[in-house]
């Protein structure tokens, strides 16, 4: 594929930004990508995966793959985690790896909520939810004895106590103190894409009578308190979130969806977080947000505002140019393309992805992408 851009068009994105306590090299984002491949046992980063990361340095803010905050936050086989010793070291190796290169890394941390299974569960546990509703057509990954992924239906889950709900806030904030110790320069809070957090927002997931249950305010109660707690850890200003309005994935439904981002994107900014990250769903054929929304979002947060999206040079560009976004989050454009910024700078065509090596396996599909010649 080609970036649809030229040199004078992508000007902007090639642009520093302040984003909270730092300013970024550019507005380009290497988006959080779940790659399957740390270590087994102890789900810990590798040294394969810091010379993933450290290929995709040049992009102004790394959001790393997804950490899960507990075992219990599990729901895909062989992810780095973030709750143990060795998986804090793991991660210091990528970040320190980042920071080599001159680039900012955020660490995403993720409990999958529903989205697992019992194999994938201590002792062989239900996965956890705000509300005991199983996840319909809904998928997770685990492990077969030849060491590779199997994919198989989501397990019942049960409902969270309401005496649990201050562990979940702890295990957050106990992973974003080892993300710290780890070098780590943000966090993201990972409140989207059909996951716990995301589960509590929408009312398709929780059907909850207490006070985390009901309202807005109510469903949004628990993302704030994880977000306040990973503020006393980091600072606000190193603190950024991921929401996913009109999101359908993992079997998500919310009927108030624009309504709970534009509530949390103001609560968030009253806090005066450094970003806040638009996860579209363009990607699993939701309602795409229309112009409206994006000029209340942007009226509503005062940070810096990521979108994710589908994005090529030229849509990416136009969304800093109107000033609808402040720098452009590229997923799948990163698997294929180490050196996407080098290619974005001299309009130079980009490596097309090999779909059948995103999830799992070694360096073939993941380290073996080929960069531009003299780079």
């Amino acid at each position: 594929m080609t970036n649809k851009g030229n040199s004078t068009m992508t000007k902007k994105l090639l642009t520093p930004i302040k984003v909270g306590a730092f300013t970024l090299q550019n507005r380009i984002v290497m988006a959080p990508l779940t790659r399957c491949r740390a270590s087994q046992p102890g789900n810990a980063p590798t040294d394969l995966n810091v010379e993933y990361y450290a290929q995709r340095a040049d992009a102004g803010l790394i959001v790393t793959e997804a950490a899960p905050i507990s075992p219990q936050g599990r729901g895909y086989a062989c992810t780095p985690g973030m709750y143990s010793n060795e998986q804090e070291a793991g991660w210091a190796k990528v970040v320190s790896a980042i920071h080599a290169k001159g680039g900012k890394a955020s660490a995403q941390l993720w409990h999958v909520g529903r989205i697992s299974h019992t194999l994938l569960q201590e002792d062989g546990a239900a996965p956890v939810a705000p509300s005991a509703i199983p996840a319909a057509n809904s998928q997770c990954a685990i492990l077969q004895a030849d060491g590779t992924l199997s994919y198989v239906p989501c397990s019942t889950p049960r409902a969270l106590e309401l005496t649990e709900l201050p562990g979940i806030v702890a295990q957050h904030q106990q992973s974003a103190e080892r993300a710290k110790h780890a070098g780590f320069d943000y966090i993201e809070v990972h409140s989207a894409n059909g996951y716990l957090l995301n589960q509590f927002l929408a009312t398709g997931s929780n059907q909850r009578t207490d006070r985390y249950g009901g309202s807005i305010e109510n469903r949004a109660r628990l993302t704030l308190e994880v977000v306040d707690a990973v503020i006393t850890v980091m600072g606000a200003d190193r603190t950024g979130v991921r929401l996913s309005p009109h999101f359908t994935y993992n079997d998500l439904y919310d009927a108030e969806t624009e309504s709970m981002t534009l509530y949390l994107a103001r609560e968030l900014s009253a806090r005066n977080i450094a970003y806040l990250h638009i996860a579209e769903p363009i990607w699993v054929g939701g309602p795409k947000l229309n112009d409206v929304f994006r000029k209340a979002l942007r009226s509503s947060f005062s940070g810096t505002l990521i979108y994710c999206g589908g994005y090529d040079v030229q849509s990416g560009e136009k969304m800093l140019v109107d000033g609808s976004a402040d720098a452009i989050a590229f997923g799948r454009p990163f698997i294929a393309n180490p050196d996407l910024v080098k290619r974005i700078q001299l309009d130079a065509a980009w490596n097309e992805m090999d779909k059948s090596t995103i999830y799992g396996g070694g360096a073939r599909g993941y380290t073996d992408y080929p960069a531009l010649e003299g780079r």
